[in-house]
Parts: structure tokens; sequence; C-alpha cells
């Protein structure tokens, strides 16, 4: 797509263009060369991306420069745009699940918590959810905020030239991932939340290695920050960049460690409660220093608050072993009672046995359980949740049918990224990265 330059895409009809790039779109970056010769200035346009290795996923940049200073830059967004929303709403609510765990594929349990709140408020379910159930969520869930801050930190120190911090960032994920392949079956998008519960229980050797991942993550974050906060270089490239204060947070609908590092303490684990975290002793870590030194410490200080939540949601499983994690209702659970088995696959060899050769009744309940959803109340419903990034929330909408109407979720990391002038304009170019690795977008789940 191409437009004539001179007009704006952006503005109001008949408004003149502002920047070199407002008159181009997607691939016609001859529009801009045209427009910049025209101008006749010093003015450097440069087109950053879309396959630029130091983002987040596959993400554009426009900029305006003079020299090294940024004077005007515009994040191009949708290169993985992959219809997920769309496609949700020709599957049954329970295989929406395997859609929305490939959004963020970082942190692809919150998006299945959001998605399953959501449809279990709809369902008028939410007080019948097992205990067991919950506490697995939120030991899940925070897990799974570890691995994510952990990515944060080591994209961040690879795009600054610190080496040994991404070797270890991602060395510490891989622990976690480790216990989720235990659990689920797969080390990313599990599609382990299920409407009413969770898919399995806990396998028999679970807690053992829970702990050993816990003693693990005890160690190495320390070594992490001191990597960080002993690191001059580390601290010179990360202190007063990017700046953000809360104000500009309030305006442009910023949450997460971004919103905290700015002074507020806004965490819907503690401001709008789920799966039961008000029981739960932790701390909302904040910040006062507007920039990307003050969202790294944030991010790094809420590793040791996940922590403590997880010892408390291991401590509960551990006396709750045996309780059931999935809703007692035969038309909404899933038939089979699954469990990953040394293949890593999951199955249930006595569910098998019982529709394949005992029970003609249970195979048709299974093939129209597994093959046709339940019926979900017309209405709809919208639940928030705290992800690694800032409130991610889903709504949801039924027309009464099998089939969601609508979902579309509401990522943080889209919002999150209309601050990319702000930090940027009037710094360097060399600063864009750090701003981007502060603001922690996954592409995934900024374009759906």
């Amino acid at each position: 797509m191409s437009t004539t330059p001179g007009t704006d895409f952006y503005a109001a009809p008949g408004a003149e263009y502002e920047n070199a790039y407002d008159a181009a779109q997607a691939g016609d970056f001859e529009d801009i060369q045209r427009v910049q010769a025209e101008r006749s200035d010093e003015v450097l346009v440069i087109n950053m991306g879309p396959q630029h290795p130091s983002t987040h996923g596959v993400l554009r940049l426009m900029l305006e420069c003079d020299g090294e200073t940024v004077l005007s830059i515009r994040p191009g967004i949708g290169f993985l745009h992959t219809g997920i929303e769309k496609n949700m709403e020709y599957r049954t609510f329970t295989q929406g699940s395997a859609f929305v765990t490939r959004m963020d594929y970082v942190a692809p349990l919150f998006n299945e918590a959001a998605y399953v709140l959501s449809v279990e408020r709809l369902l008028g379910v939410e007080d019948q959810i097992p205990r067991r159930a919950q506490e697995i969520r939120v030991l899940m869930m925070e897990l799974c905020r570890i691995a994510s801050h952990m990515v944060a930190f080591a994209t961040s120190g690879l795009e600054i030239g610190a080496l040994t911090v991404y070797m270890n960032g991602f060395r510490e994920r891989e622990m976690v991932l480790d216990f989720f392949e235990a659990v689920t079956g797969l080390r990313m998008n599990h599609e382990y939340f299920r409407p009413g519960g969770v898919a399995n229980d806990l396998p028999e050797n679970a807690m053992a290695q829970l702990h050993d991942v816990i003693d693990w993550l005890e160690k190495k974050i320390p070594e992490i920050n001191q990597f960080c906060d002993d690191n001059p270089i580390f601290r010179g490239r990360m202190m007063n960049v990017a700046y953000m204060d809360l104000t500009a947070c309030f305006a442009l609908g910023i949450t997460g460690p971004c919103l905290r590092s700015a002074g507020y303490p806004w965490d819907l684990r503690k401001q709008a409660p789920y799966c039961g975290y008000e029981t739960y002793d932790f701390d909302v870590v904040t910040e006062e220093s507007c920039d990307a030194y003050g969202r790294y410490k944030v991010r790094i200080r809420e590793l040791w608050e996940s922590l403590k939540i997880i010892r408390q949601a291991a401590q509960r499983l551990e006396a709750s072993v045996g309780q059931p994690v999935m809703i007692d209702d035969p038309l909404l659970k899933w038939p089979s009672r699954l469990v990953v088995g040394p293949d890593g696959q999951g199955n249930s060899h006595e569910h098998v046995k019982h529709i394949m050769g005992e029970s003609m009744e249970g195979l048709i309940h299974h093939f129209k359980t597994v093959s046709g959803g339940f019926a979900v109340p017309a209405g709809q419903a919208y639940v928030p949740i705290e992800s690694p990034k800032g409130e991610l929330g889903c709504h949801v909408v039924s027309d009464g049918g099998s089939h969601p109407y609508r979902v579309h979720m509401r990522d943080p990391g889209f919002n999150n990224l209309q601050a990319i002038p702000l930090l940027c304009e009037g710094g360097m170019i060399a600063d864009i990265v750090v701003a981007i690795g502060s603001l922690d977008p996954v592409m995934g789940g900024v374009d759906r």
C-alpha cells in the first residue's frame, strides 16, 4: 500500500504530513526516500526492522534522526499477526486455551489464566473451582513470571553487550521450563489451564523437582543481580535512559513493572485478587527512578516475591495431595483424567479402556464433549490479571453456544509500546534498544 507524498495517513482529512515517514505504509520505503529528497536537509530517515535482531519479536521502527539523536520515532506493528482471536470463534471454549497460550509465548500460562477465568465467570462457576486447582494455577503462574522476567533480563543484557547476563538468564529459565514439561508435557504453549480447573494433577515427583528449582533460583538470582548492579557499564546504559514518570504512565495506560518503577504500587494480585492471591503473603515492589534501570530493579525484586508465593503454594499443595483439580461437572470437565506419561504425552489408560471396550454410553459422552464442547450462557465477561508485563485481560462474549462469539485480549505490551516515542525522542539511537527492553514487549502478544 502507498499513499501520495504530502498526505499523512494518520492525520485528519486534508492535514499536511508532519514527518517524512507519515506518508508511507508497509514496504513503500521509496515514498519516504522521495519525500526526504524533496526536503533537502540533514535529517536521516532510518527504517529499523522489521527483522532487527535487537527487537523482542518482529517489530519495525521508523526513525528521523539528526546524527545520532532521535528526532521522531514511530513503531510499526502487525508482522506477527496470526488471527488467533478470529480463529477462536470457530473452536470450542476448551480448545480456546490452545490458541491464547500462543499469544505472549514467553508467558503462555498468563494468557490461559485470563481466558479461562473469563469463561468461568460467564459460566458462573468461579466459586466452584477446586482449591487444589487454584493452588496449581498460582504456582504455575509465579514460575512463569520468573521465566518471563529471566527472558527480559537476558535479552536486555544481550542488547547492550552483557553476554553473561544473557546466558545466565536463559539458563535459569530452562530450569523452570523443565518443571513445566514434567507437569504439562510441554515446555511452552501448554494448554494446561482449562475452564473448570487444570488439565491434570501434578506428577508424583513434581514436589521434589519443584524444591530443586526453588533452591537453584535462590542461589542463582543473586548472580544476575551482581552482574548488573556491580557493573558500571550496565548501570551507565540503564540509568536516566527511557524516562517515563507517573503522569505519562497514567496518560498512556502503562501498567506492570513500568508503572511500578514510577512509584505507583498497582498490582492486580492485590488490587483485584483472583485464584486466591488474597490469601498469599507477598509485597508489591516499587521504585522511584522512572527509568530503564528502575524497571530492571522492579523485575529483579519481583523474582523474590514470586519465590515467596511459590513456597507458600508448595506447602498448600503438599497438604492437598489427592484432592480434585477439575470441577465436578460432567458437562464441563474433560472426560478423561489426563496423566503425563513417561513419553511426555497426556494419556489415561483406564479411560481409553472404558470408552473403547466397556461402555458405549461413555464413548458417546466422550465424543460429544470433546468434539462439540459445552454451551456457555449468553453474556460477556472481562477478567484482568497481573502478567509479567502488566494488566493482561480477556474479554469473552458468548451467544449461548459452544463457541465464543468474540474473544479479545488486552495485552499490556500493545499499550506499553505506545510509549516508544516518549522514551526515545530526544535520545540517542543506541538507547532505543534499551528503551524497548525496559518495556519488555513480546510481539506475539502485541500482534496476536
